[in-house]
């Protein structure tokens, strides 16, 4: 074994997983991928082909956090829906040949675009056709019958975003490493200016944007999206802000926003006419308070990146020298955040 504790004891997991996946058979090779700070994921090489593998991490984690449990749940209920997904294969109890829970799905081979502004595909109208198909993926998942496929109960009654409110202070509050003014302010202003709730619910991803998901290789389709530990019931326009951070965040940054670039030269929406797709699609006027759903969102976004860094002082994180990058990322997002606030009042 090796000194990494995200390393998996392969010749405990090979008998493990030819007993409870239909059909596995000899693995050969299990490689950690690179991306992906939350929960550690495997590429599975077996003699029955190609799986992913997607687990905790090891080590104290975070009350509610890393629910791999729920990911697999979400996931195969959305496998009768117009929202693409891999197919779920196996979910594991906590006691398990690795020490911790996980599920198998399967492998999907396509694209992953990892910088926004898609310098990789051939030319302005791929560009274009892959962020309306973004969209029409957003707008398909918010129109989900959450009834109709069993996730009736997969998130509290009440206001989302109060109680998302209250579990990101908590959550950021318990991996706190040092005070930071902005992201003071930043939580005392969403505090003061929480809407009231509008009665809109629907299944909400929690980290929707261009690089969780897969693009079909020959064309500008989703063919998966990934990544769904964060989602719940919850409220639409969280999901919409969230992604419209990208056209506000720096490109010349970790997140590789896409602020800095001129985007209508390269074939990209505008953040405007990106809602308004979404709007049209969902049959909806426009959307109001978009500067809170906004700073709400940096908000978010700040307080999962302090868990990371947290868990990488700690030891713990899944790749631990870009948590470490996380520090300051913080910081960055409080910033743009009270620029936002600071510019509507």
């Amino acid at each position: 074994m090796s000194g990494d504790a995200n390393a998996l004891d392969q010749a405990a997991l090979a008998p493990y997983l030819e007993a409870h996946v239909p059909g596995f058979s000899k693995l050969c090779a299990a490689e950690k991928f690179k991306s992906g700070q939350s929960n550690p994921t495997y590429l599975l090489t077996a003699a029955s082909g190609r799986y992913v593998l997607r687990a905790k991490p090891p080590g104290q984690l975070l009350k509610s956090a890393h629910q791999v449990d729920r990911e697999f749940r979400v996931m195969q209920a959305l496998s009768t829906t117009s929202v693409p997904v891999p197919r779920m294969l196996h979910l594991s109890g906590e006691m398990t040949p690795i020490g911790r829970m996980f599920y198998v799905m399967e492998f999907l081979d396509g694209r992953i675009f990892w910088d926004p502004s898609l310098p990789d595909t051939s030319g302005n109208d791929e560009r274009a056709a892959i962020y309306d198909a973004m969209n029409a993926t957003l707008a398909a998942l918010h129109q989900v019958d959450v009834e109709a496929v069993g996730l009736g109960d997969f998130g509290k009654p009440g206001s989302y975003f109060q109680r998302q409110f209250a579990r990101w202070t908590s959550q950021y509050r318990a991996s706190e490493t040092e005070g930071i003014a902005a992201m003071d302010r930043l939580m005392t202003w969403l505090e003061t200016h929480m809407p009231a709730d509008d009665g809109r619910v629907s299944l909400v991803h929690g980290d929707y944007r261009l690089d969780n998901m897969i693009f079909a290789k020959d064309e500008p389709k989703v063919i998966a999206v990934l990544d769904w530990e964060l989602s719940t019931l919850g409220h639409p326009f969280a999901d919409l802000a969230y992604q419209c951070m990208q056209w506000r965040l720096p490109h010349a940054s970790g997140f590789r926003g896409l602020d800095g670039i001129d985007r209508a030269s390269i074939g990209l929406p505008s953040e405007e006419a990106y809602v308004a797709a979404y709007c049209r699609r969902r049959g909806i006027d426009g959307i109001g308070n978009w500067t809170f759903f906004l700073a709400f969102s940096f908000f978010r976004l700040a307080a999962i990146c302090q868990g990371v860094y947290r868990r990488a002082l700690d030891g713990n994180a899944s790749n631990p020298e870009k948590a470490r990058t996380y520090g300051e990322a913080v910081k960055l997002l409080a910033a743009l955040a009270v620029e936002l606030i600071d510019k509507k009042s």
